[in-house]
């Protein structure tokens, strides 16, 4: 799955493709409510269908927002 930049969702503009892995892709973008760069992971359909797989990805958000700001740039 490849998002265009300039792709927008919710509040949220896709800039370009950061990394990709076994887990989906993550991209550059802009939350246009705070007006911050942010990073957003795309799982591909085959993992969003995996119970096992949706309950990592949660369990990796939630890790990651525990995490100091400085930690996250």
């Amino acid at each position: 799955m490849s998002i265009s930049s300039g792709t927008r969702f919710c509040s949220y503009e896709f800039a370009e493709c950061i990394g990709a892995g076994s887990m989906g892709e993550v991209y550059r973008a802009t939350d246009l409510k705070l007006k911050r760069e942010v990073a957003i992971k795309v799982l591909p359909d085959s993992l969003a269908e995996n119970a096992e797989r949706l309950r990592r990805f949660q369990c990796e958000a939630e890790i990651l927002e525990t995490l100091p700001e400085q930690v996250k740039k």
